[in-house]
């Protein structure tokens, strides 16, 4: 890696908004894009054997330009697929690619890709040397700190090692163990403890190499501790859930001197976004499941939420109706 593409990926990326299946798809992006101009955002996992064997290739790689920076996440274990889907991944515009080895969903795992490569890594690296050959994009990596018992920190460090050597630009490393058998991925966000210590033991031993700390994060001040030891944090079901918590991410983590938009605001801003999403066929709740998370710790913000839900599962809801529920919002200081 060289000294610039280092520096590069260090300066402008220091907090990220985590891949989350069934979340951050690109309407939920835009919306984050709304809050914060400079966080990476990535897609949901994309399995790299479905997108090479779909005729609807746009279904998996589509983005909208206001996104950027965003990052594209493959999961899979086939080098000479990931080949291709590295030259994809370009050709379509993405920033970066990254290489997920922390999923511990069963189905994930049984296809021997997701946590399960973290006990393989010479296979792991065969995959990045694959994707760093084929592109000249930044190549990442998400991983957790172990696997079921294969969970000690030499197992850590030779993996990283191993994964460096192979050319990864930086590691995302959720500072958990998997445990692949017993736990569902729900209960494998939480039940394994937390062990930032691990996390910065690597860093300190490896400080050459750009180390992200992913994991339990619930505040922008967490995070900005955090940016004391790490190279970068990454927050995943904490800003899916409560995104405007995170509405100072450009003030306090980048330094820009702009103030944080209010919900209305936002809302306003993804109108026409929106009546281009219903125009096109789309539905309203492809986007309003993710909206609806703006709304909370105002006076009456579960009748609001309650009331576009409804109406998005209906179909009876209008860019008029939206316009009047939003100038409410605002009326109302938020």
């Amino acid at each position: 890696m060289s000294l610039i593409q280092s520096n590069s990926i260090r300066n402008i990326h220091k907090l990220s908004i985590a891949p989350m299946m069934d979340c951050t798809d690109k309407h939920f992006r835009m919306i984050m894009r709304k809050i914060s101009s400079k966080a990476l955002l990535y897609t949901e996992m994309i399995v790299a054997q479905s997108l090479l064997y779909t005729d609807k290739k746009e279904n998996f790689l589509d983005f909208n330009d206001e996104e950027h920076p965003i990052s594209i996440q493959f999961g899979g274990d086939n080098p000479e697929i990931l080949r291709e889907a590295a030259q994809m991944a370009q050709d379509w515009g993405y920033d970066e690619i990254n290489f997920n080895v922390g999923c511990p969903s069963p189905r994930v795992c049984s296809g021997n890709f997701g946590a399960s490569l973290m006990k393989d890594p010479d296979r792991v690296a065969k995959c990045i040397e694959s994707l760093k050959n084929n592109c000249n994009l930044p190549v990442t990596i998400k991983h957790r700190i172990g696997v079921d018992n294969a969970d000690s920190f030499n197992n850590l460090n030779n993996f990283v090692r191993c994964i460096s050597n192979a050319g990864a630009d930086r590691f995302t490393v959720h500072a958990r163990k998997a445990i692949l058998k017993g736990l569902n991925p729900k209960q494998n966000r939480t039940i394994p403890p937390l062990k930032y210590d691990v996390v910065k033991k690597l860093k300190k031993i490896n400080s050459e190499l750009l180390i992200e700390i992913n994991g339990g994060f619930t505040n922008i001040d967490e995070s900005l501790k955090a940016l004391n030891d790490f190279d970068g944090v990454m927050i995943g079901r904490s800003v899916y859930k409560h995104p405007l918590r995170w509405s100072e991410i450009d003030q306090k983590i980048y330094g820009i001197n702009t103030k944080p938009k209010p919900a209305s605001d936002i809302i306003f801003s993804l109108i026409p976004y929106i009546e281009k999403h219903l125009n096109n066929g789309g539905k309203s709740w492809d986007i309003c499941k993710h909206l609806i998370n703006l709304i909370e710790g105002i006076p009456k913000a579960k009748i609001w939420r309650n009331d576009i839900s409804n109406k998005s599962i209906n179909k009876e809801l209008d860019i008029k109706y939206l316009l009047k529920m939003t100038t409410r919002l605002q009326e109302m200081g938020y």
